[in-house]
């Protein structure tokens, strides 16, 4: 057993041990969609016939992952072939911790052009959310990251193609490093003339302190409610841009509390930070929130210039 397969055995262990379920079957793209569609037809109370699931698969599928993180967060509709209505959803949306949260290995996507495969997947509803690709500690996490680039960029690509197309994080770790970033469309999923990759994150506590070691990074981020709140709460898709953003830890801090001000009726209170910290952001995603809050009657949101707008 190599260093990297240790790594990988290890950290799959501790992924069972946060109750996600190991599935050793799915291997390829076959074994990929046919878990698929067994989530999706529980999870919508369904039985969809072949032609129907490959209707539909050709409907959800798209290249731009812009356009399916869109589509992952929001009820659709589908019309079967007797002509009834089908309204559904690809997850649980309002409890995103009630989903199946299930973990591949060394799963292969062979397309047209390629033969690509995945160091550890994480699948909530059979659909594949999360791509960490892990080293050995004498090897940047850099590399991985380049790794992920030039494999999203290969025409054919199973991101662009298959279920792969609703890939919303990637996680890279070299056991002592561990970062984070989110997908996103290739003109803002690339290096920059500095050779940097931007924006890449490093998970903190409350108090700002990095949680770089990938175990203690997986028992706070990737227990089953931490990463579903990150992916339903703490991800903005940025219309203007077509831009998937994830946020960074003290800003997910801030909307905790000022949720959680709102919610105990504890009065006013204020964010603080330096100019290009996110204020902005953090402001609309609190705020995004709390109109959703069946117990707040109405939510101002105020700017003072037009950009912010």
């Amino acid at each position: 057993m190599n260093k990297e397969s240790k790594i990988e055995k290890q950290f799959i262990e501790q992924l069972e041990g946060l109750k996600y379920t190991l599935r050793p079957d799915i291997v390829d793209r076959n074994s990929l969609d046919k878990n698929f569609r067994q989530k999706f037809e529980s999870l919508n109370q369904v039985n969809l016939s072949d032609a129907e699931f490959l209707r539909l698969k050709e409907e959800i599928i798209n290249p731009d992952v812009f356009v399916a993180s869109k589509f992952l967060r929001e009820k659709q509709f589908f019309q079967r072939e007797d002509g009834t209505p089908l309204h559904y959803s690809l997850v649980n949306i309002k409890d995103w911790c009630k989903n199946d949260f299930e973990v591949a290995s060394q799963l292969r996507m062979n397309t047209e052009n390629s033969f690509q495969r995945y160091d550890v997947i994480i699948l909530i509803n059979g659909l594949p959310l999360v791509q960490i690709e892990l080293k050995r500690l004498d090897i940047s996490p850099r590399k991985a990251m380049q790794q992920i680039v030039d494999y999203k960029n290969e025409v054919g690509s199973g991101y662009g193609n298959s279920l792969f197309c609703f890939m919303q994080l990637f996680i890279v770790s070299n056991q002592t490093n561990t970062f984070y970033f989110a997908n996103n469309i290739e003109k803002h999923f690339q290096f920059n003339a500095e050779e940097q990759f931007l924006p890449v994150y490093q998970f903190a506590d409350i108090d700002n302190k990095k949680i770089t070691n990938l175990h203690d990074f997986s028992e706070k981020f990737l227990a089953k409610f931490s990463l579903g709140e990150m992916i339903s709460k703490y991800m903005v898709l940025v219309e203007t841009e077509q831009k998937i953003l994830v946020m960074r830890p003290y800003q997910m801090y801030a909307v905790k509390a000022i949720d959680d001000c709102v919610n105990q009726n504890r009065g006013n209170g204020f964010v603080w930070h330096t100019t290009g910290s996110g204020k902005t952001l953090t402001s609309f995603k609190a705020a995004t929130l709390l109109k959703n809050n069946p117990e707040i009657e109405k939510c101002l949101f105020v700017v003072d210039r037009k950009d912010l707008d």
